[in-house]
C-alpha cells in the first residue's frame, strides 16, 4: 500500500482494521476482548504519550496496528506567580508508571500476554524544559512549559522568558530575531528551550549552582522520561531524539548535533545537554516495573509523531492536528526548506541511526478548539461544542487569534458565532497551506488530519471546500502514539513493525472532497475579505502570538481596524444597547 494513502469510503466512518478509541467503559473493555479472542495476537508495541494535559500509555498490535488497551491519567499545572504556570517532573514520571500498571492490568483481564510487548516508544509535548540533578536525580526546577494565549488556553501560559528573549535579540545585528534561523529553522522566541533554560539558570541559584559542580542534566520530558525509565540515577540513558532537539534552538538542523555556536549565543554548558539520537533505536531497556527488560526504542515530538503516525513519508505529503491549537506540518524530504512566509522549518524524524533525516515545515494556528470552548464556557452561546451554525452566514468575521469579531448585526445570532469559529480555524488554515505551498513551489493534493476537533463533520467539510482539495482523517484517531509506536517497533535489534510502503497495515479513512469549485472558494474568500466592516469590532488582551501568526491575515486585520477608526463615531454608537 503507499504511503498516506488507505482503504478509503467517502462520508463515512467505518472502522476496517483500526478500530477507533474510545473512551474507557465495560463495553469498550468486552469489546476490545471479543476483537483479541477474534485474531492471533502477534508482537505488541506500546506507546507513552505525555501531553501538556495528561500522560496516557497505549499497546498496539504491530501486525494490523489495532489499538488493544490504554489508560490515562491527567496532570495537575500549578500558578506560582501570574503569568507562570509550570508542572511537577516527578508528577509526571509517576503519571507515567500508573499508566502502565493499569493498562498492563487491563491486557491481563482480557488474556493478553504482556510479555509479548516488545517495545516502547515515547512521545512527548516539544519545548518544555527541565532541569534535574544526576546525583540524586531530583529535579531542580518544576517543568516549564511554551506559552500560548491567556484568554482561552487552561494551560502552559508562561511569558517568563520574555525579558530575556528582548535581551537576547538586542545581542542580534538590526535587532533580528531571525538571526539563528539559517542554523535552527527557528526564530528567537519565548516558545523554544533555549530561552527557557537561559531563565533558569539566571533565576534558580540550585540550577546555577549545579551547574557549576558538574550536576546538572537539561533535558525536554523525552530526555527526562527515558533518563528515570532506564535507571535513573543508577546509569540511566541521557538522551533526546532530533526532532526534540530541533526545537531547542541549540541544535543545527544540517549537521543534527548541538551546535557550539548556538550554546555559546545563550551561554548554554554543552555538557549539561543530552545525546541526540535517531528516533527510531534502542535508548536502553526498562529498569523497574511490570515491564522491566523492554528495550524503549522510538522516541519523536508530539507533531512529529503525528506525522509518522499519518504515514506522511512522502515529500509534499501533510497532518493537520486540530487540537487547542492546530499544528500543520508538510514533509519536504530529505533536504530543509527555509520559509520565506514565516513557517518554521524543523526536523520530522529519522527513523533509524543509519537512516536521513527528513525535515517539515510547520505552521501553527495559535486558537482552534480553543475558541469553541470559549464560546462555550466563557460566553454560554452555545451548550455543547456540536451546537454550530448551518446557515451560510458569510457577512462577519471571526479572528480568534487577533480577538476581533466584525460584522455583527441585529440578525447575528449565537449560531453564527458558533459557525464563524469554525470557519474562522479553516481560513486560517488556508492561510498555512498557501504560505506552505509557496516555500515549496508544489501545491499540495490531500490534508491528513486527526485531534479531537475533526470529530465535527461541518469543520471538515468546511476545510475542504475553503482549502479546494480533499481532507482525510483516520478512523483510527490515535495518530500521535501510533506514530511514536511504529518508531519502536522498526527500530534494530526489534524489527517488529515493517515501515515499508507495502507492509503498512491498511487504515480505513473518512475521505471529504470540496464540494465547491475552486472558483467559488476564490470568491468567498474575495467577497469574505472585502465585506464592508461597517458595525462593531471587539477587541481582547492577548500575549505574544507572532510566530503563529501569518503576514496576509495581519495586513487584513490591521487594514480592518483602520477602517474602523476612520468610522463615523456616531454610527458606531448608535449600535451599542
Amino acid at each position: 500500500m503507499p504511503t498516506g494513502s488507505g482503504t478509503i469510503k467517502k462520508n463515512s466512518y467505518t472502522p476496517v482494521l483500526t478500530p477507533g478509541y474510545r473512551k474507557e467503559t465495560a463495553h469498550t473493555n468486552s469489546r476490545m476482548a471479543a476483537s483479541s479472542n477474534r485474531i492471533m495476537l502477534g508482537p505488541l508495541v506500546a506507546a507513552i504519550d505525555q501531553g501538556t494535559s495528561s500522560t496516557r500509555f497505549l499497546v498496539f498490535n504491530a501486525k494490523t496496528a489495532e489499538l488493544l488497551s490504554h489508560h490515562q491519567v491527567e496532570i495537575k499545572q500549578s500558578f506560582p506567580k501570574e503569568g507562570w504556570v509550570e508542572e511537577d517532573p516527578k508528577e509526571i514520571l509517576q503519571s507515567v508508571y500508573e499508566c502502565m500498571d493499569r493498562t498492563c492490568e487491563k491486557l491481563t483481564q482480557l488474556n493478553i500476554d504482556i510479555s509479548n510487548i516488545k517495545a516502547i516508544g515515547v512521545t512527548n509535548q516539544r519545548e518544555t524544559t527541565l532541569v534535574w540533578d544526576k546525583e540524586t536525580g531530583e529535579p531542580l526546577y518544576n517543568a516549564i512549559g511554551k506559552p500560548q494565549c491567556r484568554w482561552l488556553c487552561a494551560v502552559w501560559l508562561d511569558l517568563r522568558t520574555q525579558s530575556t528573549v528582548e535581551r537576547l535579540i538586542s545581542k542580534t545585528p538590526g535587532r533580528n530575531k531571525n538571526h539563528l534561523k539559517h542554523k535552527t529553522g527557528l526564530p528567537i522566541s519565548t516558545y523554544f528551550s533555549a530561552v527557557k533554560l537561559r531563565w533558569l539558570l539566571d533565576n534558580v541559584d540550585e540550577v546555577a549552582e549545579a551547574v557549576v559542580t558538574h550536576r546538572a542534566m537539561f533535558g525536554t520530558v523525552d530526555s527526562w522520561l527515558i533518563w528515570c525509565l532506564t535507571g535513573g540515577k543508577s546509569g540511566g540513558v541521557h538522551c533526546t531524539d532530533v526532532t526534540n532537539a530541533s526545537r531547542t534552538m541549540l541544535f543545527n538542523i544540517h549537521t543534527l548535533d548541538w551546535d557550539p555556536e548556538l550554546c555559546k549565543y545563550f551561554d548554554i554548558p554543552m555538557e549539561i545537554l543530552p545525546k541526540v539520537r535517531s528516533s527510531s533505536e534502542i535508548y536502553g531497556l526498562m529498569t523497574s516495573g511490570s515491564l522491566t527488560g523492554i528495550p524503549i526504542s522510538g522516541c519523536l515530538g508530539d507533531q512529529s509523531a503525528a506525522l509518522v503516525g499519518q504515514m506522511c513519508f512522502q515529500d509534499g505529503q501533510a497532518k493537520n492536528t486540530y487540537g487547542t491549537g492546530c499544528f500543520l506540518l508538510r514533509n519536504t524530504g530529505a533536504k530543509p526548506v527555509m520559509s520565506d512566509h514565516g513557517l518554521l522549518t524543523t526536523v520530522a524524524y529519522k527513523l533509524g541511526r543509519d537512516k536521513p533525516a527528513c525535515y517539515a515545515l510547520e505552521g501553527s494556528v495559535a486558537i482552534a478548539g480553543a475558541v469553541v470552548r470559549w464560546l462555550k464556557d466563557n460566553l454560554g452561546i452555545i451548550q455543547t461544542s456540536t451546537e454550530l451554525g448551518k446557515d451560510e452566514v458569510y457577512s462577519f468575521h471571526l479572528f480568534p487569534m487577533y480577538r476581533i469579531i466584525c460584522g455583527l448585526t441585529q440578525f447575528t445570532n449565537r449560531s453564527h458565532l458558533a459557525f464563524a469559529a469554525l470557519e474562522a480555524v479553516c481560513f486560517q488554515t488556508r492561510e498555512i497551506l498557501d504560505a506552505m505551498n509557496q516555500d515549496s513551489g508544489i501545491p499540495l493534493t490531500q490534508l491528513q488530519v486527526d485531534g479531537g476537533m475533526t470529530s465535527n463533520r461541518l469543520l471538515m467539510q468546511l476545510q475542504a471546500d475553503i482549502l479546494c482539495i480533499p481532507v482525510v482523517k483516520p478512523s483510527m484517531p490515535e495518530t500521535t502514539a501510533l506514530g511514536a509506536a511504529m518508531a519502536a517497533g522498526a527500530a534494530e535489534g526489534v524489527s517488529v513493525w515493517s515501515l515499508r510502503p507495502e507492509d503498512l497495515s491498511e487504515v480505513t479513512s473518512e475521505k471529504f472532497e470540496p464540494q465547491i469549485n475552486p472558483e467559488g472558494t476564490r470568491r468567498f474568500s474575495k467577497r469574505r475579505s472585502s465585506m464592508p466592516l461597517t458595525t462593531v469590532a471587539v477587541s481582547l488582551n492577548m500575549g505574544e502570538t507572532s510566530i503563529f501568526s501569518s503576514l496576509p491575515l495581519g495586513f487584513y486585520v490591521v487594514g480592518s481596524m483602520c477602517m474602523l477608526i476612520g468610522l463615523n463615531p456616531l454610527l458606531c454608537h448608535s449600535l451599542l444597547p
